[in-house]
C-alpha cells in the first residue's frame, strides 16, 4: 500500500484538476494581448484573482498572482524595508524564531543591508511570546512578520493580538499563511493584516502559483521588474495553467470545512493510537490550536531520518521537519527555536495529512509505525555497563 502523510510539503493534485489540464493546456494565449487567442486566458486570469479575493474576503485588486510563497514572502518583507529606508526611518522589525525559511533568510539578507532585526521567541508548546513584542516594538518597529500556522507543528498563532499590538505603534504586520490555505477559514478582513502569503500547491493544485495580499494603500516595491503584469506590481507572463488550477480548487471553498473536519478526526484518532500503542512519544503543541491536519511528534529512542527511510521502504511518506529545511545540518530549526535539545530534534517526525487519506491509510501507517520503531529500538538500547558507555551508537 502506498500512504501519502506529507501535505505540508506539497499537496498531490487534485484528480479534478488533472482530468482537466488537457483543456486548460489548450488556452496557451498571453492574457496581455489583445486579439481573440488571449481573450480565454484572460477570463481565467480574471475568475482565478476573483475566487481568490471572495475566499479571503479582500478585494480582487489586493491580490498580486507570484511564482509560490517564498516570493510572495520576499516582496512583502523588502517592499516595508525598502519603504522604511526612503520615507519612514524605521529600521526595526521583529520575526518569529519559527518561520519558513523563506522569510528567515529574508530577514538574514536585510540584515546585511543595515537592517535591526529581533527574533519573537517561542516556548516548548510553540506558543509566541507576546509579551516580548509587546516589550520591544517602538515607534522604530517598521514590520512584524508572524506565520498563521507552522508548517511543522500545526500550531496557530494568535493574529489578532499581533496585530492589536502592532496598532499601536503603526507598524505594519505580514503574515506567511501558505500552510493555512485549504485547512482552516481565513479572513483577512477580520484578522487586519496588511500583507499576506499564500501557495497554490499546498491546496491540491499545481506549482508555480502564489498570492500576495496587499493591503491598499501599504507600500510595494517591485521584487520583478519588466512588464506591466499584475498592474505593474510583478512583472512576467501569467502562468495560466497552474492560475486555472489554482482557481478550480478555490471554488471548492465550501467543501474546506467539512473535508478539513473529517481529516481532523482521523488526525486525532491516530495520534490517541499511536500514543496509546507506543511508549515514550510526545506530541508536540498538543494542547494548543492547531492545524486540523498535522501532527509533530517526539519518538524517543529513534533516529527520525532512520525512520523516514524505514517508512518510505514501507510505502509511507512523512517528513522530519520542513522540506524547504532539508539538507540542513541542523535538525529541525522549528523545534530547536521551541527549545528542544538536537537529540530530541532527531527523534521527531511530522505527519500531516490530507482529502484523499482514509481510515485504512492510517490503520497501515499505524502498523508499519509500530513495527518499525519496535524494530529500530532494539539499536538504541540504553548502556547498561561502564564499557557500553563508549561504544558508538547505532544509526
Amino acid at each position: 500500500m502506498f500512504v501519502y502523510l506529507d501535505h505540508n510539503a506539497t499537496t498531490p493534485v487534485s484528480p479534478e484538476v488533472l482530468e482537466k489540464i488537457p483543456l486548460w493546456a489548450q488556452y496557451w494565449g498571453n492574457p496581455s494581448s489583445i486579439h481573440k487567442v488571449s481573450r480565454e486566458p484572460k477570463t481565467i486570469l480574471r475568475e482565478t484573482r476573483k475566487q481568490c479575493a471572495e475566499l479571503l474576503n479582500v478585494h480582487p485588486l489586493e491580490c498580486i498572482f507570484t511564482s509560490g510563497g517564498s516570493e510572495s514572502n520576499n516582496t512583502a518583507i523588502k517592499s516595508i524595508f525598502y519603504h522604511s529606508q526612503k520615507v519612514s526611518g524605521r529600521n526595526h522589525f521583529l520575526v518569529s524564531s519559527v518561520e519558513h525559511p523563506s522569510v528567515l533568510k529574508t530577514f538574514e539578507f536585510l540584515k546585511t543591508l543595515g537592517a535591526h532585526v529581533e527574533v519573537i521567541p517561542v516556548n516548548s508548546e510553540g506558543q509566541l511570546d507576546l509579551e516580548f513584542i509587546k516589550n520591544t516594538i517602538s515607534e522604530k518597529t517598521a514590520l512584524i512578520s508572524v506565520m498563521l500556522a507552522n508548517n511543522e507543528t500545526g500550531v496557530i498563532h494568535p493574529l489578532k493580538e499581533v496585530v492589536q499590538i502592532a496598532r499601536s505603534h503603526n507598524t505594519y504586520v505580514h503574515s506567511d499563511c501558505v500552510q493555512a490555505l485549504g485547512k482552516i477559514p481565513i479572513d483577512l478582513k477580520e484578522l487586519d493584516l496588511d500583507l499576506a502569503s499564500f501557495s497554490a500547491h499546498k491546496f491540491y493544485s499545481l506549482k508555480g502559483t502564489g498570492v500576495l495580499f496587499q493591503k491598499k494603500s501599504i507600500p510595494f516595491q517591485n521584487l520583478i521588474h519588466g512588464g506591466g503584469q499584475e498592474r505593474s506590481r510583478r512583472a512576467g507572463t501569467e502562468n495560466i495553467l497552474s492560475l486555472a488550477a489554482f482557481g478550480y480548487m478555490l471554488s471548492k471553498k465550501d467543501q474546506i470545512l467539512e473535508k478539513n473536519k473529517r481529516i481532523q478526526n482521523l488526525r486525532d484518532d491516530m495520534e490517541q493510537q499511536i500514543l496509546g500503542s507506543i511508549s515514550q512519544v510526545q506530541v508536540i503543541g498538543k494542547n494548543q490550536p492547531r492545524l486540523p491536519n498535522t501532527s509533530s511528534l517526539f519518538i524517543e529512542n529513534v533516529d527520525g531520518e532512520t525512520l523516514l527511510m524505514n517508512l518510505d521502504m514501507h510505502g509511507v511518506c512523512v517528513s522530519t521537519g520542513a522540506a524547504c529545511s532539508s539538507g540542513s545540518q541542523e535538525p529541525s530549526p522549528v523545534l530547536r527555536a521551541m527549545g528542544f535539545s538536537r537529540q530530541q530534534a532527531q527523534s521527531s517526525l511530522r505527519i500531516s495529512l490530507g482529502w484523499l487519506n482514509d481510515e485504512l491509510q492510517i490503520e497501515y501507517f499505524l502498523d508499519t509505525l509500530k513495527k518499525v520503531v519496535e524494530r529500530q529500538r532494539q539499536f538504541f538500547k540504553k548502556p547498561t555497563t561502564e564499557s557500553a558507555l563508549n561504544e558508538e551508537p547505532f544509526l
